[in-house]
C-alpha cells in the first residue's frame, strides 16, 4: 500500500472543533497499511473530519475530486490537516476524494470544465454525460464505475458513498472494490454508516466511538448490531421505540 501511516503532530489543546473531539485528544498515529480501511462511528465523532484532513494533505481538493479538480465553492474545511503528517512508500499522485455533501459542487465544476475550449472531454470518466443529467444514485455509481476504473496506482478517499446508493448499488460498489483489490494497485479509505459496505471481507475497521480510534470487528459495530436486530424483528424494535414513557 502507498499511504502507510497518518501521524498527528502537535495537536492543539483547544476547545474548538475539531480539537475538542475526544478522538483527537488521544490520537498519535494510525497504521494505514491496508487495501481498505473503514472509518466508522456516530455522527460528529470525527471520522469525516479526519478523512478530509488526509485528503487535503494528500493534495486533493477539499470539496472533492482529483488533484486536477481545483475549485472553491465555500471554504469550510477544518484546520486539522495542518497537524497531520502522512508517510508514503511510494507517494502517489493519482486518486480521488469523494464526499457526498459537496458532490453537487463537484458535478457543477465538471460542467464548467466541459464548456472550456480545447480540453479533453471531462464527461468521459462519468458515463459520457453531465452528472447533473443523471439521478443522484446514477451519478454516484457513474463516478465509482467510471472514474475509479483506471488501473494506475491511486489512493481513493470516499466519504459516505452510500448516501444516494440503493442496497443493490452498494453491492455494485463492493464489486468495484473487489476488482481494484484483484488488480492490486489501489488503496481505499472510506468513512461510512453502511452495514453493507462494512461487510467487505478482510477490511480494517477503525471505530471513532469510545474516545479513541480503535480497531473493531464488523460484528461489534453498532451498524451491524442495530441493522441485524431490526431485520430480525422489526415489530419488536418499533414497539419499543414508539411506546409511551
Amino acid at each position: 500500500m502507498f499511504l502507510r501511516e497518518v501521524r498527528f503532530v502537535d495537536l492543539p489543546n483547544d476547545s474548538k472543533h475539531p480539537f475538542n473531539l475526544p478522538v483527537f485528544r488521544t490520537a498519535h498515529h494510525l497504521n494505514m497499511n491496508r487495501f481498505l480501511t473503514f472509518f466508522v462511528g456516530e455522527n460528529g465523532s470525527g471520522k469525516s473530519t479526519l478523512l478530509e484532513g488526509i485528503a487535503i494533505q494528500a493534495g486533493f481538493n477539499p470539496e472533492g475530486g482529483s488533484k486536477g479538480n481545483q475549485f472553491v465553492t465555500a471554504s469550510t474545511e477544518s484546520s486539522l490537516f495542518q497537524y497531520l503528517k502522512l508517510s508514503w512508500m511510494p507517494k502517489v499522485t493519482e486518486g480521488f476524494f469523494f464526499r457526498a455533501e459537496s458532490f453537487f459542487n463537484f458535478a457543477s465544476h465538471i460542467d464548467a470544465a466541459a464548456k472550456e475550449p480545447f480540453t479533453p472531454d471531462p464527461y468521459f470518466a462519468y458515463g459520457g454525460r453531465s452528472l447533473h443529467e443523471q439521478s443522484h444514485g446514477e451519478s454516484f455509481l457513474s463516478l465509482f464505475t467510471g472514474r475509479l476504473s483506471h488501473r494506475k496506482p491511486a489512493l481513493y478517499l470516499l466519504d459516505e458513498p452510500e448516501a444516494a446508493l440503493s442496497p443493490s448499488r452498494q453491492l455494485a460498489l463492493l464489486r468495484v472494490l473487489h476488482d481494484h483489490q484483484k488488480f492490486g494497485r489501489s488503496q481505499f479509505i472510506i468513512a461510512t454508516h453502511s452495514p453493507i459496505l462494512l461487510g467487505y471481507p478482510g477490511a480494517t475497521l477503525l471505530s471513532f466511538d469510545g474516545g479513541s480510534i480503535e480497531p473493531i470487528s464488523y460484528q461489534e459495530t453498532s451498524h451491524y448490531i442495530i441493522s441485524k436486530q431490526f431485520l430480525n424483528s422489526p415489530g419488536t424494535m418499533l414497539r419499543e421505540l414508539f411506546k409511551d414513557e
